[in-house]
């Protein structure tokens, strides 16, 4: 069965945006760099919110024309080749989504899991991540923490409704400022 990976970047006070909404904070080192692409060799369908979504398909699409940032250029054609799903009960879909999850989340995330493929990729998207992970759907969580404190913002697991108990698989720094750590939910 298929994985879904959530990858998230966080500040150290547990908040993934800034209290406007703001994600303009995290650094992508060399070496965060090279931790993200390793995920990405592992998937197939990258996972996104609708907000999150808006924000990527704003940019990545057309990315290495406004940054020719290492990270942006080895991440854009992977991101435009890629299937992408995005989850809304509202969103009606673009060019560049493969489709839209609306309802019935359960059932058609069980579904995609049971596919033939590669892992599924949730990256970002904390209200579809808070949904998942209460319905016991994510696999791993691979959190980086950037040493920022942020005061306010959306938090990285929303206001859960139970208990979560992880494990943690690995835990290291990387550039000299972000510490990032993979978990696995204790079932």
């Amino acid at each position: 069965m298929r994985k879904i990976i959530y990858w998230v970047h966080t500040s150290v006070d547990g908040f993934v945006n800034g209290p406007d909404g703001e994600f303009d904070w995290p650094v992508m080192g060399p070496e965060l760099s090279a931790y993200s692409e390793s995920l990405d060799r592992t998937v197939d369908t990258l996972l996104f919110g609708r907000p999150v979504w808006e924000m990527m398909v704003g940019f990545w699409p057309h990315a290495e024309s406004i940054s020719d940032d290492p990270h942006t250029r080895a991440f854009a054609p992977f991101w435009r080749a890629t299937p992408k799903i995005v989850f809304s009960r509202t969103y009606a879909g673009d060019a560049w989504t493969s489709r839209v999850i609306r309802d019935e989340l359960r059932t058609e995330v069980l579904a995609l899991k049971e596919q033939p493929g590669g892992d599924l990729l949730l990256t970002g998207g904390a209200g579809v991540a808070a949904a998942l992970t209460e319905l016991g759907l994510i696999d791993e969580y691979h959190v980086a923490v950037h040493p920022v404190v942020l005061g306010g913002g959306k938090r990285l697991f929303g206001e859960p409704k139970q208990r979560l108990g992880l494990r943690t698989v690995r835990s290291r720094p990387v550039d000299d400022r972000v510490v990032v750590t993979s978990y696995e939910p204790v079932r």
